[in-house]
């Protein structure tokens, strides 16, 4: 079995329960002006796209449906459909940008599950890369980003803008 560690996020889910509010609706409520600043990719008409913040990999992304729900079930066939569209999105732009070997996709709902915000359902793709763990993370509880968030971001911004724009 594989195992994808993560200790840099330690920080974060320690502290869970005492973040007020949801990070996810916050990041639209900002704007479209703070949408570099909050991570947040692109937004359509049911769901977003956001960086993840507390990556395991360099590109980890996540997508979030507009309705703040905890539940899968909660959510319609149209955010579902506009979910999967950004996920076949997501992967087409990872592809194009960082050429992973393959993915980790899922939702972890509840906290027994893992979700580190229960409140806000979501669905994580984590690029994966044959090699991409090492003893760093391991031995020196530390994890190697090659890229910084925001060079990250501005990367994949521009590919998806360039996917929206040659798409009939």
């Amino acid at each position: 079995m594989d195992i994808l560690w993560a200790p840099w996020r330690s920080h974060y889910v320690e502290n869970v329960d005492t973040i007020e509010g949801c990070f996810l609706c916050e990041a639209l409520r900002a704007g479209k002006d703070k949408h570099r600043e909050r991570l947040v990719l692109h937004v359509s008409e049911k769901s977003f796209i956001i960086m993840n913040k507390f990556p395991y990999n360099s590109g980890h992304l996540m997508i979030v449906p507009l309705l703040h729900t905890d539940d899968y079930r909660n959510l319609d066939v149209d955010t579902v459909r506009d979910m999967d569209r950004l996920l076949k999105l997501s992967i087409t732009v990872l592809e194009k940008v960082f050429r992973p070997h393959g993915y980790n996709i899922g939702i972890n709902m509840g906290r027994t599950a893992g979700a580190g915000l229960e409140t806000h359902i979501h669905l994580h793709i984590v690029p994966r890369w044959n090699g991409d763990t090492n003893f760093m993370p391991v031995v020196g509880k530390t994890k190697v980003i090659s890229q910084d968030l925001y060079t990250t971001y501005d990367r994949l911004k521009e590919a998806i803008e360039g996917i929206i724009s040659e798409s009939p």
